[in-house]
């Protein structure tokens, strides 16, 4: 042991110079190594001091100085043997210590290091959070009336149709002001195709034997060439409105219908019409709707979807080619706005039967002698459009974010149309800004402001953007938030949302004033506010893409004046004075309430730990649709069993309804279970509620034939109305009906709701299997 002792105080506490020499030989002949271990200031009194020498002239047959000094005994070699492995033993111990408190360090809380008496936060868990009391008066202050005024005069431009050198300029204006703020610009360009009138022709329609008119608005997306038939009045030419007609036993084949602007998009009139087989439609403002007098235009576009429909599902980037093709929503009638004096001229003309109650002071439908021709002649051509953003980025998820949008085209002047949502997306970006720049404001997620291009012809700029980035738009964009006719009045006011954001809805119009003494829900809403404010989510809005095509939850609202549109939309008569009049000249006032209500909402989703969505929501609209169609199923199966056997059960429709319901009530446990600081829980829940939206579109269908392939709020054979339209159709043995079809459909919309529970329900081993 005093051996052992001493080796090892000479090896770690050696002498002066003294140090540890190993020699490896390698016997060429296949000899074992031999191992020679000396000390060198041994080896000097060994060699007479030429350590050195004494290496160099070693030879195999030299006897070990440690078997010389030691013995190579057993004992001596347990010892060292023992020795080592103690070393070995508490460097290990050592090192996993170390490794086992880095890996215990806490990782969602600040922590601060110092440097030279300099302290620098390391921010690992959330941001500071501003109380939400503190962030709706910041933004209550910054947003004010004599701004907006300003921004107002600065945006109004009597010519910026898209692609146009005015359209650019404000996109160029646009742009100029978020740079000025601070926040990160881009641009996104697309090649668009549009039809825009004939420049040096003109569309016509002739009526009997009387004189041409050449009307000077047109609709985007016709079919061109001529159509000869008998004139049909159709009212609004809603689905309701045909089916009178049917019922009524009125021929519909090759008729040219006559129908009144207003209800629902130019777009949907056409396609109602060519289902029927009419041939063409004439679209005029009825004086009852409109008070524009007798010779305004309107314009407008037929394209049953939105985007670019010569690239459906795929972005116009940089002249894109693709194989040719087009959108399955293009009519292959034609279609044509006309004055309302010349639709009053043949309405007080036609003859045939009397219209049903309601339909006008006019009442004659028109029969076979009531002859008219339809010639259009637009002209397809290609334009350049830009998309102009601006970001204001999150503090803890920057990559997630809600985004704020308005159109920056008009037909005309467009104060109502865009000027006012651009003007308030504008003054949103400079206050968030300023709140985040001087008032300590960090929200956890990012803010996306984007200036639309094309909006006229169907949402074209936002649609494309959509197409261009749909992989990642539909896992990180959370909500969209519509800017486009914001202000068309002041006796009212309406929303239109996605279910996930009723709740959220509800709130902004509890805590956003509408004057001094009263809020948004206590003027508009005070009774049922669902019922008085809520409104169907129209196709020819923006939102209308972003929640059905993209599966991302949206809102669009409006002030307005009455149970009729703003009349001058689609017209050259969209000017600030017309505005003024319907508004009593508080058009800033109101764009002020407007940009708090986007500005709540946006700043409730960027603000709080999590997103503020109710996936309970669905559950009603998913069962009531259950309700309906088991009732309808039932009865097909009584009147018409050779359609539907009795082995067609509703049964596992039910199942997916109860697993959706059971997988919202599972996440809103996990919700109220949560730790709010833990920031990555925070995240997987609120990927987990992103995903409810997206897995409402239908698989099954493709987006060149049904963009708008959401199940509930979508359009299309693929959804749930049209499975209950379809029963009907069954019901009647309508020879158009397809019990086959149906029951593939019925199928699919089934496991699509099923599939949405699974993934709302998380964890592949948190599935719910009854199905």
């Amino acid at each position: 042991m005093d051996q052992a002792r001493s080796t090892i105080s000479k090896i770690f506490n050696g002498e002066p110079h003294s140090y540890t020499r190993f020699n490896l030989t390698q016997n060429m002949e296949g000899d074992n190594s031999q191992v020679e271990m000396k000390l060198s200031s041994e080896i000097d009194e060994e060699t007479g001091g030429n350590g050195v020498g004494g290496h160099l002239n070693h030879n195999s047959n030299c006897t070990p100085y440690v078997a010389q000094k030691f013995g190579r005994t057993p004992k001596n070699l347990c010892f060292m043997a023992a020795t080592i492995f103690l070393i070995f033993i508490i460097g290990y111990l050592i090192g996993y210590l170390v490794h086992r408190n880095k890996d215990l360090a806490p990782t969602c809380a600040t922590s601060a290091l110092r440097y030279e008496d300099v302290s620098v936060a390391h921010e690992t868990g959330a941001a500071p959070l501003m109380d939400w009391d503190d962030v709706k008066k910041l933004l209550a202050e910054k947003l004010t009336t004599s701004s907006m005024d300003a921004v107002l005069g600065q945006l109004t431009s009597s010519n910026h149709r898209a692609g146009s050198p005015g359209d650019e300029d404000l996109g160029n204006k646009v742009i100029t002001k978020f740079k000025e703020y601070g926040m990160k610009t881009w641009t996104d360009e697309h090649f668009v195709k549009v039809q825009d009138p004939p420049a040096s022709g003109y569309n016509r329609i002739v009526f009997k034997n009387g004189s041409e008119e050449r009307p000077t608005g047109f609709l985007s997306y016709s079919a061109n060439g001529t159509a000869r038939g008998a004139v049909l009045y159709a009212h609004y030419g809603q689905e309701d409105d045909l089916r009178q007609l049917k019922d009524m036993n009125i021929d519909m084949n090759n008729r040219v219908m006559l129908v009144r602007a207003g209800k629902i998009s130019f777009a949907e009139k056409v396609a109602n019409a060519a289902k029927v087989n009419a041939s063409a439609v004439l679209i005029y403002p009825d004086p009852a709707d409109y008070s524009i007098g007798e010779s305004t235009p309107l314009f407008g576009h037929v394209h049953m979807g939105s985007g670019d429909p010569y690239t459906p599902g795929f972005p116009s980037f940089n002249h894109t080619q693709f194989p040719p093709v087009q959108s399955s929503g293009l009519p292959n009638i034609l279609a044509q706005t006309i004055t309302t004096g010349m639709g009053m001229n043949i309405l007080r003309q036609l003859g045939g039967r009397t219209q049903p109650n309601g339909w006008g002071s006019i009442n004659r439908l028109g029969d076979e002698s009531d002859v008219i021709t339809v010639e259009v002649n637009n002209v397809l051509t290609e334009k350049r459009i830009n998309n102009v953003f601006g970001v204001i980025k999150g503090f803890v998820d920057a990559d997630r974010y809600v985004v704020i949008g308005a159109q920056r085209d008009a037909w005309g002047p467009g104060f109502g149309a865009s000027t006012v949502g651009t003007s308030v997306l504008v003054e949103l970006a400079r206050s968030i800004s300023d709140m985040v720049e001087n008032d300590g404001f960090k929200p956890r997620r990012s803010i996306v402001f984007a200036s639309w291009s094309a909006g006229e012809y169907g949402s074209v700029g936002a649609t494309e953007w959509l197409e261009g980035y749909l992989s990642s738009l539909s896992m990180k964009a959370f909500t969209y938030i519509n800017l486009d006719g914001i202000v068309t009045g002041q006796n009212g006011f309406k929303v239109a949302a996605s279910p996930l954001l009723h709740s959220l809805v509800q709130n902004a119009l509890k805590e956003v004033n509408y004057d001094k003494d009263k809020s948004l829900l206590s003027q508009f809403g005070k009774n049922n506010w669902e019922s008085a404010i809520l409104e169907p989510l129209r196709m020819d809005s923006a939102a209308y893409p972003f929640l059905a095509f993209s599966g991302i939850p949206s809102v669009a609202f409006r002030f307005h004046s009455g149970s009729s549109d703003y009349p001058h939309f689609s017209t050259n008569l969209d000017t600030r004075e017309n505005l003024n009049s319907v508004t009593a000249s508080q058009v800033p006032q109101l764009a002020v309430r407007a940009g708090q209500f986007a500005g709540h909402i946006a700043l409730r989703l960027v603000h709080d730990h999590l997103l503020q969505m109710d996936l309970k929501k669905y559950n009603q609209l998913i069962r009531s649709h259950v309700v309906q169609i088991n009732g309808k199923v039932k009865a097909v199966q009584r009147m018409q069993p050779q359609l539907l056997p009795k082995a067609l059960t509703v049964k596992w429709l039910i199942m997916a309804s109860g697993s959706y319901s059971r997988a919202s009530s599972a996440l809103a446990a996990d919700i109220q279970n949560s730790d709010l600081e833990d920031i990555e829980m925070c995240r997987v829940i609120n990927d987990r509620i992103m995903t409810v939206e997206r897995n409402f579109l239908s698989p099954y269908v493709s987006p060149r034939d049904s963009p708008f392939r959401h199940i509930l709020l979508g359009s299309g054979p693929h959804t749930l109305k049209a499975l209950t339209n379809h029963l009907d159709s069954l019901t009647t043995a309508d020879p158009d009906a397809d019990a086959e079809l149906f029951r593939n459909q019925f199928a699919q919309a089934t496991w699509t709701i099923q599939t949405c529970a699974n993934s709302l329900a998380g964890d592949i081993w948190s599935l719910d299997n009854e199905i």
